[in-house]
């Protein structure tokens, strides 16, 4: 963490309960996402706030300078997991542009992650460190990445 930012983070006990409800494989995927939003946020000296929550009983994670990202398991699709971005921001069409196919993604608002997959790692920290605080950096050309 910058030694100037102390992390105000707002974790909710509801959320680790709906993951503690999942079955293992995707349970290990989001607390392994869940890990690296906080980390992310820690080491962003313009985060000061993350703040945790379920919207639409999914995980939820928004920063006070960033965009709200979710990530979620759906029985529906068990073998997958996602992390969602609000669509009405670049930020999804940004990631297709910088990372193409290193990151499979769902339209213009998910990065899908593969249970059967491992998971790329600085691109998913990437993508998760733009929303976080992309209210500050959507106006640069490729949100600065």
């Amino acid at each position: 963490m910058n030694a100037n930012n102390q992390l105000q983070l707002i974790a909710k006990r509801e959320v680790t309960q709906l993951l503690d409800s999942y079955p293992e494989k995707p349970r290990e995927r989001l607390y392994q996402l869940r890990q690296w939003v906080i980390e992310e946020a820690e080491s962003l000296q313009q985060v000061t706030r993350l703040e945790e929550s379920l919207k639409w009983n999914e995980p939820s994670y928004r920063s006070n300078v960033g965009s709200t990202l979710r990530m979620d398991w759906k029985p529906a699709t068990p073998e997958q997991v996602m992390l969602y971005f609000s669509c009405s921001t670049s930020l999804v069409p940004t990631f297709k542009s910088v990372f193409r196919e290193q990151l499979t993604y769902e339209g213009n608002r998910a990065i899908v992650s593969k249970l059967n997959q491992a998971l790329p790692g600085e691109p998913i920290k990437t993508c998760i460190a733009a929303a976080l605080r992309y209210h500050q950096i959507k106006a640069l050309p490729l949100l600065g990445l």
